[in-house]
């Protein structure tokens, strides 16, 4: 097992960088030791540029001497998924077919990240096109697992202490499920909230943009960074002021044993802590939600790949190529049923979670499987990336083999912050704070 060091939050960082007590170049030279120490055994970074990071440092010290006022990430090193396009690195989506590539501009979300004085360190592995093809990302509690995917190395650098904040994205689970396993917080935000500019479709009507932190203020300051809103820390209630609902999905047979043991801790904390408000369950006619959630995610993949299918079928990974066969067989009819669904689905899950804050669900079937030659499976975030509702993992708990196992919490959609209250709310009834 890989010893893990939490290294300074993003919110330490900058106000030490504000107030002069460090520079931003001590804190990006203290981020890649740390990177030096870990990379060889984790492998998070497809693109790291040492030299540059420290350059782009200099620049934010020198324009605070200057009397620049300082944005909400000033100084602070931040992760970026190779799936987000960076004009001054490499952008290469997990393909073979775009090694080397460079964009001609940042994504939307990176320049606002820069322009609040983020530096960008690097460029963190990610499976092939934000698929299930995995990439040589090993799990820092446990190098033998995986750390899930496809935000894989977005997620295992922020485990590992390498940088407070990565970018990561969502498509099935590619946010919740990397948090899970690495034992970290992440968001995925109400689906459109962030902008999806300059990031590599896969299937636009689920892609969702999000982020990884060891907290969540973390989490709210990116939020902030990114909307341009002043930050102020969370107010996190008390568990007696918090109303969580528990429900059982119709997957919640997927949960393995461990996991089921996790859930079964996690619901008796939350009851005993005085934030259970009921137990609630999902329709019955919405037990085809997470196959409309496939349906539409291949049948958009099919359309979104159709350029690299058609010049560089050979290239792709089998699993990828059995996906767009797929979704190039899905009848325009069958594509639009699955979106009518969802849009069913919407309202009836507004009024289902109008006597609660979050719902409380869980994560991942179980801690991070065996081996690095997949990343697991997101039954348990499908159906909340279809619906577009904002979700946290919140770390805390762990199974059998001493992995993390997280909990996801369900907000209601544009609810972000209250969500992410509550989740430092959970996070302390898990780790028994």
């Amino acid at each position: 097992m890989t010893a893990l060091r939490r290294g300074p939050s993003a919110i330490e960082i900058h106000r030490a960088v504000v107030r002069r007590e460090t520079s931003a170049e001590a804190a990006v030279q203290a981020a890649l030791e740390r990177i030096a120490s870990c990379e060889p055994s984790i492998h998070a970074w497809e693109t790291l540029d040492p030299a540059h990071a420290l350059a782009q440092a200099r620049a934010i010290d020198a324009q605070l001497a200057a009397g620049r006022r300082a944005g909400l990430l000033a100084g602070v090193p931040v992760a970026v998924k190779d799936i987000i396009d960076t004009v001054d690195l490499p952008t290469a989506y997990g393909s073979p077919i775009y090694r080397g590539s460079r964009p001609q501009s940042d994504a939307l979300c990176v320049a606002v990240a820069r322009a609040a004085g983020a530096v960008v360190i690097g460029k963190t592995v990610t499976t092939e096109f934000a698929y299930f093809t995995p990439g040589p990302t090993a799990n820092p509690w446990n190098i033998a697992h995986t750390p899930g995917g496809s935000s894989s190395g977005s997620a295992a650098a922020v485990a590992a202490g390498m940088v407070p904040l990565a970018l990561g994205t969502q498509t099935a689970g590619s946010l919740i499920r990397p948090a899970s396993f690495c034992g970290v917080f992440a968001l995925k935000p109400s689906f459109g909230r962030v902008s999806m500019s300059g990031v590599k479709a896969f299937a636009p009507s689920l892609d969702t943009l999000g982020w990884f932190a060891a907290s969540a203020d973390d989490l709210e300051l990116m939020r902030c960074a990114l909307e341009s809103i002043r930050f102020e820390p969370l107010d996190v209630p008390s568990a007696a002021a918090l109303r969580i609902g528990v429900l059982r999905t119709h997957e919640h047979a997927m949960l393995d044993e461990g996991g089921a043991k996790a859930w079964q801790r996690a619901c008796g904390l939350v009851s005993a802590s005085g934030s259970y408000a009921c137990e609630l369950a999902l329709p019955a006619a919405l037990s085809g939600l997470v196959d409309a959630q496939k349906t539409v995610m291949a049948y958009e993949a099919a359309r979104s790949l159709a350029p690299e299918w058609r010049d560089h079928a050979a290239r792709l990974s089998p699993a990828l190529v059995a996906l767009l066969e797929t979704g190039r067989g899905i009848a325009d009819d069958d594509y639009r049923r699955a979106l009518a669904l969802a849009s069913i689905a919407r309202p009836m899950l507004r009024d289902l979670m109008r006597g609660v804050d979050v719902l409380l669900v869980p994560s991942a079937p179980g801690e991070a499987p065996a081996g690095l030659g997949n990343t697991g499976d997101p039954i348990f975030n499908r159906v909340w990336t279809l619906l577009g509702l904002p979700c946290v993992n919140v770390p805390g708990l762990l199974g059998p083999s001493g992995l993390p196992i997280g909990m996801q919490l369900v907000g209601h959609a544009d609810q972000e912050r209250k969500l992410l209250a509550a989740s430092a709310c959970l996070h302390r009834l898990l780790v028994g704070l």
